[in-house]
């Protein structure tokens, strides 16, 4: 039986490979995987696992640590001096050679000693593998190092697992799954087994496929694996890092050509001293002797020293200020960026959802303001039905109330924990007996909950319910409903308005709708409420989704960090661009870069627009716009191409798979440290340990104070070495003996 399976394992290998699965059933997929239901067998597994290799992303795109070493002595500086010392050798003076060596090998022993520090300490945040998942093998459901899967087996996915490969849905139950760090999508996505696409699709909108690095917020599901390691999402954008060149900084560039011209400079000075002392008939061994003191004198010895140590300081006041600097150069490089790319999810806003407004029936309102008396029992029912409505936990935090579970969900547990109700008091007033599920098709979600007998039981803060449900006594059941907002129009007769129930007629209906837009126009996540008492409940056959009461609509968003306001004036007021390039939706991503200050228009380019520009196009679109959205990993390289074509030098941030081409390609590539992946760390020059905007803005002030601090020390270097050099050339022109030797200089 094995032997078989085996041989039409096979047999189906490469027809398996590079396959579209979102376009074929599930059956379909198992049959091809030849997966049994009970789960592959370890000798099946064993088998795969020697074709296709461990699950696990190479470690090609970090650096060793020889690496590191061999990257501090690839300056045309150093190149000069190490030919000086060479010379000085071949010369017998054994003293001059070892005290320009001990000057290279010092400074490329300060510039490894920082850079491997930078890598150890990157290697501690790296958060993103999984240790251990659910599988099913033998017949058994057992866990599993993630290393060990393999194309066919079932990985059992339930709420707050991180998806650890690629795979084909075969089962799902209110499946929800985040997965801002491969599309850039803040909000998590609901997943479908059912679904079969009919034609390919962004990854974004593969509704039955899971992908690793992935995380389920809600719900659960068994995945059918079919790509592992480097065959994954994530694994191909790995291997794209390895395509994108990186170019030298501007200060190695500048200090390379400086190195150039000094060399130039010291082998035409030695040029024509050797020829003058020929001509005199100097004895040959003074004439070399000379020749190497020239090279010395022209060439500042120190300044490769001073500027590792300027640099080393540097990176670390910057670590102090929470960014991470891998790679030296890179500390002075920030100094010098013209634009600064940024992500949007997490680097300028805070990563969590967010209920911001309110609209009941005549009300609109601010939850941050303070709320009106005379509309308080309608936001208590409309913010209770949101909190009971609900599979997210609440738990307390320092500064005050967290969720555990799905984004959305706990922003409203939230909310309502903000004015005092507090979802465990409410679940204990009003326990919930049923359910019906959010699904996609419906896009809603209800829960049935039972009323105490005694009327005065009832929290205080709950008494509105009396009025909203029957006006004389509770009945046994209440339904709460949450979902979007078309969807309980059609489900619903009535509105709650100032504490009573009107008729739902066209007006009402219009005036909903108009509210609806108005807030979607602003880039918020709109969920409708509405409830409906039940006199009595059976199981869950029963249609309670229908004669309900729409009370009123919700507005969630990420919102901005605090701080990142005015560290986007300062970057503007320093002549800096920030431009917003997100995988997001373009009304979310305009109304954040408006509130923030990157854009005042109103232009949004999308990624399928690039696609269909020019080289000139593209150049002057990128010139003009500020916001990029909907944007996959090639947009992004190609938006920051044509940035640097156009002369400036980008800084480009990002935390997902989906930003490492871009931050590799980018003059400074800045990873977040708290919710970065393994992949955008590794492409990245520096790590936010705060995930912060505004450190970006502080380090680059960091980083131009040292650009200034290099060019002064540079001058310095240079003025006394000029001396140095007249002093030698002038002295055998008049016919002096040498005046300096080498290890004099």
């Amino acid at each position: 039986m094995n032997s078989q399976r085996g041989e039409a394992w096979g047999n189906c290998i490469m027809d398996i490979e590079n396959h579209d699965w979102s376009l074929i059933t599930a059956d379909e997929a198992t049959r091809l995987l030849d997966s049994p239901t009970e789960g592959l067998t370890r000798t099946d597994a064993q088998a795969r696992l020697g074709r296709f290799g461990p699950n696990k992303i190479d470690d090609a795109v970090g650096r060793t640590r020889l690496q590191i070493l061999i990257a501090q002595f690839r300056t045309v500086l150093t190149y000069v001096l190490i030919g000086a010392a060479l010379i000085s050798l071949l010369l017998g003076d054994w003293i001059e050679a070892i005290a320009i060596l001990a000057i290279v090998v010092l400074n490329a022993v300060m510039g490894y000693v920082q850079e491997s520090r930078a890598e150890e300490a990157m290697a501690a945040l790296q958060q993103m593998a999984v240790p251990a998942v659910t599988v099913r093998r033998n017949g058994e459901v057992t866990k599993l190092p993630s290393a060990g899967l393999v194309p066919g087996d079932r990985v059992l996915l339930e709420t707050g697992s991180i998806v650890p490969a690629d795979g084909r849905l075969i089962d799902s139950a209110n499946l929800r799954i985040e997965e801002a760090p491969l599309t850039g999508e803040s909000e998590p996505v609901s997943k479908q087994a059912a679904t079969t696409l009919e034609s390919a699709r962004a990854l974004a909108e593969r509704r039955n496929m899971a992908y690793s690095g992935t995380t389920v917020t809600m719900g659960r599901g068994e995945l059918l694996i079919t790509d592992t390691g480097m065959a994954t999402e994530i694994g191909k954008i790995a291997s794209m890092i390895q395509t994108v060149k990186e170019d030298r900084t501007p200060l190695q560039r500048r200090l390379d050509n400086l190195g150039r011209i000094l060399a130039v400079a010291a082998t035409v000075l030695v040029a024509i001293i050797f020829g003058l002392g020929l001509i005199r008939g100097d004895d040959i061994d003074t004439l070399l002797l000379t020749s190497v003191s020239l090279a010395v004198a022209a060439i500042p010895e120190a300044m490769p020293a001073v500027v590792t140590i300027a640099l080393s300081l540097g990176a670390q006041r910057m670590l102090k200020r929470r960014a991470l600097i891998r790679s030296l150069p890179a500390v002075e490089t920030l100094g010098s960026v013209s634009v600064i790319c940024t992500d949007k999810t997490g680097t300028l806003t805070e990563n969590r959802m967010t209920a911001v407004v309110l609209d009941v029936a005549n009300h609109h309102l601010f939850l941050d303001d303070e709320l009106p008396g005379d509309v308080l029992s309608t936001i208590e029912l409309a913010i209770t039905t949101g909190a009971l409505c609900n599979d997210a936990a609440l738990t307390s935090a320092d500064s005050g109330y967290k969720a555990v579970g799905d984004p959305t969900e706990g922003a409203l547990v939230v909310a309502a924990a903000n004015i005092g109700l507090l979802k465990h008091e409410l679940e204990a007033a009003l326990p919930r007996v049923g359910e019906v599920p959010f699904e996609s098709e419906r896009k809603r979600m209800t829960t049935i909950h039972r009323l105490p007998v005694d009327r005065s039981t009832l929290p205080a803060n709950l008494d509105v319910l009396s009025a909203v449900l029957s006006g004389a006594g509770l009945p046994a059941f209440v339904a709460f409903t949450k979902g979007a907002i078309t969807g309980l129009l059609d489900r619903s007769d009535r509105v709650w308005v100032d504490d009573a129930t009107v008729s739902l007629d066209s007006e009402w209906s219009d005036r909903i709708l108009e509210a609806e837009a108005a807030l979607a126009g602003s880039g918020m996540r709109v969920l409708g409420l509405a409830v409906r008492p039940l006199d009595d409940w059976v199981d869950a056959d029963q249609d309670v989704e229908n004669e309900l009461i729409f009370v009123g609509m919700l507005g969630l968003i990420d919102p901005p960090r605090e701080a990142v306001p005015r560290a986007v004036a300062d970057s503007l007021a320093a002549g800096i661009r920030p431009v917003m390039i997100t995988g997001d939706h373009p009304l979310t991503a305009r109304h954040i870069a408006q509130k923030i200050g990157i854009t005042d228009g109103d232009r949004v380019v999308i990624g399928p627009e690039l696609d269909e520009m020019s080289d000139s196009e593209l150049a002057a679109v990128a010139r003009s716009v500020d916001v990029f959205a909907r944007v996959s990993p090639e947009h992004k390289l190609k938006l920051i191409a044509a940035l640097q074509g156009e002369g400036d030098l980008v800084a480009m941030t990002g935390d997902g798979v989906n930003d490492a081409p871009a931050l590799k390609k980018a003059e400074i590539g800045v990873a977040m440290g708290i919710t970065g992946t393994d992949v955008s760390k590794q492409a990245s020059d520096i790590v936010l340990l705060d995930d912060n905007f505004a450190t970006i803005v502080a380090a680059v002030e960091e980083g131009r104070v040292i650009y200034d601090n290099i060019r002064k020390f540079i001058k310095y270097l240079l003025t006394c070495n000029t001396s140095e050099v007249l002093v030698m050339v002038i002295g055998p022109f008049l016919g002096m003996p040498l005046p300096l030797l080498p290890l004099q200089i």
